[in-house]
């Protein structure tokens, strides 16, 4: 997948002539929306409360942290979960694939991987038709909850909340760009389903960005949350001992940044804020890497070229790279979801998005119980 940021770059000199493109299939999957709602294209419904995480755009908008964030959030609950995910560059030998922590992500997808080692009690189930894995999954572990990761465009699921991440950039100058002529899947009606908003953006830019957000969103009446990644250290796994290093800075040491996402610079700038100063060079990677030993080397001598004592990737690659010769002495940036202001959000149980998903969920739970009970009478 290309560099989102790059590839918006280039989108701009041709709108004009991409514009009815994007116009046209924007209108080809408000159709096929239409198909599933109606009931002309079938679907797969959860007999338990079923969450999607997906967004609009392509790209950097934090929907494994979300994911992982519901998932932690629901083992303290001690809730079971399934996670249904396409698997975006996994090769698995068969599917559906139950992902385990310590998988091989070659095998298993760098994100699916991520979430299995987030949760002590879900299942984290990878297969691009996710009507085929969830009934398959559903009988094997008789979950309490069904999550959807990167489910807002995949229909053929029905769901029951559906979260839907947006960026600044989506609010600004790519609101209702349709792919080719901008970064989104879908035009701004779909936006209908969204049940919530969470935005992806730090508290200093969220002045700048309210004005928009209420003339974008403010029509939907849906509770808009914001987010942001904070940086809170450094990890690595040292290849030789398998024992976790952390720390919190390089001690003002020049480091190179490497990553393989769809917003490297994003991504940069978090390592910025942790570390207090920049890289001396980014080396971008196309997103879901199938990372080698040629680009453990690739990485190494880059850094060596910038004059950097230390190399910082994301966990997103440090789960690829951890196998490769070479890469045990990686730097891992850490970093932690964290909440900021709420908006349109004025109802207690719904001023943080927390107590929202914990209301919702207990109401959804008591209507599955009540059809289980309807069902045995």
């Amino acid at each position: 997948m290309p560099n989102i940021s790059e590839h918006l770059r280039h989108l701009r000199t041709l709108q004009p002539l991409l514009t009815p493109l994007g116009q046209a299939y924007g209108l080809l999957m408000r159709a096929r929306r239409w198909a599933y709602e109606s009931g002309r294209l079938s679907r797969w419904r959860p007999p338990c409360p079923c969450l999607s995480v997906g967004n609009i755009g392509m790209g950097g908008s934090g929907k494994t942290p979300l994911c992982e964030h519901i998932l932690q959030w629901a083992d303290a609950r001690d809730e079971l979960g399934v996670v249904l995910t396409r698997g975006y560059g996994a090769k698995p030998g068969r599917l559906p694939l139950l992902v385990l922590p310590g998988a091989d992500p070659a095998q298993a997808g760098d994100e699916p991987l991520l979430l299995a080692s987030a949760s002590a009690q879900a299942r984290v189930v990878v297969d691009p038709l996710r009507a085929r894995s969830g009934p398959w999954a559903y009988k094997r572990f008789d979950p309490d909850y069904v999550l959807l990761d990167d489910g807002f465009q995949h229909l053929p699921v029905e769901r029951d909340l559906d979260i839907v991440l947006l960026t600044p950039r989506d609010l600004g100058p790519g609101w209702n760009r349709v792919c080719p002529a901008g970064g989104w899947r879908e035009g701004a009606s779909a936006l209908s389903r969204a049940s919530a908003f969470c935005i992806k953006v730090n508290e200093d830019e969220l002045f700048g960005l309210r004005a928009g957000i209420e003339r974008r969103l403010a029509r939907f009446d849906r509770p808009v949350f914001t987010f942001a990644l904070r940086p809170v250290g450094l990890e690595r796994v040292n290849s030789a001992t398998q024992q976790l290093e952390t720390t919190r800075d390089l001690g003002g040491e020049d480091y190179l940044f490497s990553c393989g996402l769809g917003d490297p610079e994003q991504a940069a700038a978090t390592a910025t804020r942790l570390l207090g100063r920049a890289p001396k060079a980014v080396l971008p990677f196309a997103d879901h890497r199938a990372y080698t030993q040629a680009d453990v080397r690739r990485i190494t001598e880059a850094a060596q070229a910038a004059g950097a004592a230390h190399v910082v990737v994301t966990a997103k690659d440090a789960v690829k790279l951890a196998r490769l010769d070479g890469a045990g002495r990686f730097w891992t940036l850490a970093t932690r979801l964290a909440f900021g202001p709420s908006l349109f959000a004025d109802a207690p149980e719904i001023r943080s998005f927390d107590h929202w998903l914990g209301a919702r969920f207990d109401a959804l739970a008591e209507h599955y119980r009540q059809q289980y009970r309807e069902a045995v009478l």
